[in-house]
C-alpha cells in the first residue's frame, strides 16, 4: 500500500503537501477516480477522515490525518534529512510561528473575501470587505518587511514555512492579492517566484496567476436598480374659466415635518466616533500609538456608553459562515444609527458549537434609542460595560482586537 492523498488538482494546500513530499522524496499518490463532494460524503471516506475534509492522508502503514499543516508537517518528518522542519527546536517553533500568522491572516481573509465577493456568504457588506482586506494587508507587510534582508523565512534554506506560505500567496494572488497590493510586498512577491520556480515543485505549483484587479462583488441583476419608465406625457387639461381654475385647486399638501432623532439633542461631545472609526481602521488595535490608547485619551463617559452585546439564542447556530451572515444582516439593519454606533461583533467556536458576541461603542447611556431601529435588536442581550472594571475592560479591549 503507498501514501495516498486526497486532495483536488487545483487546492493549494493540497499543492504544497505534494511540495514537500517532493522536496523530502516522500513519494504521494493522489486516488485514481476521486470526485469532490461526493467520495469525501460516503461512508467508506467518513470512517477514515469523520469531519469529510481534504487534504486527507493515510500512509501505507494505516496511519491517518487530515488538516493541512499537520500532514505537511508529519510529511516533512518523513524526511528529516531535507531540513524543511528546521536544525533544532527554535527555528522549528520559528516555522510555526510563520506558518500560522499566514494561515490566520492572510489565507483566512482570501476564503472570506472570496465568500463575499461571489455571493457564498450573503448578503454582501463593503465595510466588512475592507475590514478583511485591511487586515490581510497588515499582515502581508508583516512577512514582506521579515524577508526585506532574507531569502527564506527562517535560516538559509527552503524549509516548511516557505513551501506553505507561498502556497498561501499562490491562493491569494488570484483573489485580493492585486497590482496595487503587489506594489507594497516586492519581497514576498519576490519569495513566492524563488519557491515556486523550485525544481523539485516547479510542476505542482504551476506558473502563479496573478490578477491585475482583486476580485470584487459584482450585484447580481435583480440587485441592479431598473431605470425607472420616462412618464407618460399628461394630457392637456382642458381650459376652464378662471375663476373656476381657482376654485377648483387643490391646496398645497404641506411636506411631511423631519423627525429629529432625540439623541442630536444630547450635549455635545469631545468624543468624536468618525475620528474613532478612522483611528481603529488606520491603527493596530493594542499596543504604543494603537488605536485604543486614542480611545482612552479620548473617551467621553458622560456622552458615550460602551456595551456587551451577545446573541440570545446561540443553541439555535449551526454552520460558522451562517452566523457571520447573521451580524452581517444585523449591522445592515442598524445603518439608521450609523452615526451614533461603532461595533465589534464576531463568532467564537466552530460549526454547531458557536456562540455571536462584541462590543458596542454608543451615544448617549442607553442601548436601546440606538439599537432599536432594527427590528431583530431584541434578539440580543446588551449589558453596560464599567471600563474602570478590569474583567469588562478586558473583555471590551479583546472585542475590538478579535481575540476574545
Amino acid at each position: 500500500m503507498s501514501n495516498t492523498l486526497w486532495t483536488t488538482p487545483a487546492q493549494a494546500s493540497g499543492k504544497v503537501i505534494r511540495a514537500v513530499g517532493a522536496i523530502g522524496g516522500v513519494p504521494l499518490e493522489l486516488p485514481a477516480q476521486y470526485e469532490h463532494f461526493v467520495d469525501n460524503k460516503k461512508p467508506e471516506f467518513l470512517a477514515k477522515f469523520p469531519h469529510g475534509k481534504v487534504p486527507a492522508l493515510e500512509t501505507a502503514d494505516g496511519f491517518r490525518i487530515f488538516e493541512s499543516v499537520p500532514i505537511a508537517r508529519y510529511v516533512a518528518g518523513l524526511a528529516p534529512n531535507a531540513g524543511l522542519l528546521g536544525s533544532d527546536s527554535k527555528s522549528a517553533a520559528l516555522i510555526d510561528q510563520w506558518i500560522h500568522l499566514a494561515e490566520l491572516e492572510v489565507d483566512t481573509y482570501t476564503s472570506l473575501i472570496r465568500g463575499l465577493v461571489s455571493g457564498a456568504i450573503v448578503p454582501y457588506n463593503k465595510p466588512i470587505h475592507t475590514v478583511f482586506a485591511e487586515r490581510q494587508l497588515r499582515a502581508l507587510k508583516t512577512l514582506n518587511a521579515h524577508l526585506a534582508t532574507r531569502t527564506f523565512f527562517v535560516g538559509e534554506r527552503i524549509t516548511l514555512a516557505d513551501v506553505y506560505i507561498a502556497g498561501i500567496l499562490l491562493r491569494a494572488s488570484e483573489v485580493t492579492v492585486d497590482v496595487s497590493v503587489r506594489s507594497e510586498i516586492t519581497h514576498l512577491a519576490r519569495h513566492l517566484e524563488t519557491v515556486a520556480n523550485q525544481p523539485q515543485i516547479k510542476d505542482i505549483f504551476g506558473p502563479v496567476k496573478y490578477v491585475e484587479k482583486a476580485l470584487q462583488y459584482v450585484p447580481s441583476p435583480k440587485e441592479k436598480k431598473e431605470p425607472k419608465p420616462a412618464a407618460a406625457p399628461a394630457p392637456k387639461a382642458e381650459k376652464k374659466p378662471k375663476e373656476k381654475e381657482v376654485d377648483e385647486e387643490e391646496p398645497d399638501v404641506p411636506a411631511e415635518p423631519k423627525v429629529k432623532n432625540p439623541l442630536d439633542d444630547l450635549p455635545k461631545s469631545a468624543f468624536n466616533l468618525e475620528d474613532w472609526k478612522r483611528q481603529y481602521s488606520n491603527n493596530d488595535t493594542r499596543g504604543a500609538g494603537g488605536s485604543l490608547e486614542w480611545f482612552y485619551k479620548n473617551f467621553d463617559a458622560a456622552g458615550f456608553s460602551v456595551w456587551r452585546v451577545d446573541f440570545k439564542y446561540n443553541e439555535e447556530l449551526t454552520q460558522t459562515f451562517m452566523s457571520s451572515n447573521q451580524i452581517g444582516g444585523f449591522f445592515n439593519r442598524l445603518e439608521a444609527s450609523r452615526k451614533y454606533l461603532f461595533g465589534s461583533i464576531g463568532v467564537l467556536g466552530v460549526a454547531n458549537n458557536s456562540v455571536i458576541t462584541g462590543a458596542l461603542i454608543l451615544r448617549g447611556l442607553d442601548a436601546q434609542p440606538v439599537v432599536e431601529v432594527a427590528p431583530d435588536w431584541e434578539s440580543y442581550s446588551y449589558k453596560k460595560l464599567d471600563l474602570s472594571n478590569e474583567e469588562d475592560k478586558a473583555f471590551f479591549e479583546a472585542a475590538l482586537a478579535w481575540d476574545l
